[in-house]
């Protein structure tokens, strides 16, 4: 069996599967979906969705302490905090780093920052239409940012990045540019936008998102790896600037 490994914040490659033995505190807020979650040694202890929108907040403090009983796994015995650094929801993000930098600094744990698009990049990996495209496989990772602008990366088959996380607002000329070092898989809520752009035959778009899965099989690369975030400097991938509307 293979999974992903980090070799820094932007290059993933497959290696054995070896075994970590850790007990993580997963925090997943950067989407319209929260996330908590309690795993030991890759397995799920407890875990628990929020659907409900503008209420992550609410949500992420008490399902904390309502996980952690539900897995008898007290706070001070975690290995590690897990937490999405975006991009995605300001709001969100910024709810849920708070929270798990406050939790890592009190406990004195270390915390573990995953992208929410090499998250996406690891979900793609291992759908059908990855696996049959072969080695030319593209795969960009886009998050709506409303528009014809997506939060974006490109990473290849081997999942190593090409093409950073940006803002990138999609033209035909873009996806066209792409398309000349091969087929493209597409995954994220922005992805079909793609479709108001082209309808190339090379062009494909997969609506499958990452879970709880790809979360532990990233974190648990970077706990390996001791790939940790700087509790004093860490910040959210917001990858532009947030604007609200005056009057």
């Amino acid at each position: 069996m293979q999974f992903l490994v980090f070799l820094s914040n932007h290059h993933l490659f497959l290696q054995n599967t070896f075994k970590i033995l850790a007990t993580l505190l997963h925090i997943d807020t950067a989407g319209e979906k929260a996330m908590i979650a309690f795993t030991k040694n890759g397995v799920v202890l407890a875990s628990k969705e929020n659907t409900t929108p503008h209420t992550h907040a609410a949500f992420v403090q008490a399902t904390i302490h309502e996980l952690a009983v539900t897995a008898n796994c007290t706070l001070a015995n975690i290995d590690a905090v897990v937490v999405t650094m975006g991009p995605g929801s300001y709001t969100g993000l910024r709810v849920g780093l708070s929270s798990a930098k406050g939790i890592a600094y009190a406990l004195q744990k270390p915390l573990i920052g995953l992208s929410t698009l090499a998250l996406l990049a690891n979900a793609a990996s291992k759908t059908a239409l990855f696996k049959s495209l072969g080695d030319q496989i593209q795969v960009f990772t886009m998050i709506d940012a409303k528009r014809m602008e997506v939060f974006g990366a490109l990473f290849n088959q081997a999942l190593e990045i090409t093409l950073e996380e940006q803002a990138i607002v999609l033209e035909e000329a873009f996806v066209a540019n792409l398309l000349t070092n091969g087929p493209i898989l597409c995954i994220g809520n922005g992805a079909s936008k793609i479709k108001e752009l082209t309808t190339h035959p090379n062009v494909y778009i997969s609506d499958v998102a990452y879970n709880l899965m790809d979360f532990i099989e990233l974190a648990e690369s970077k706990f390996a790896k001791k790939s940790y975030e700087d509790l004093a400097y860490s910040s959210p991938a917001y990858l532009k600037d947030f604007y609200t509307k005056k009057g």
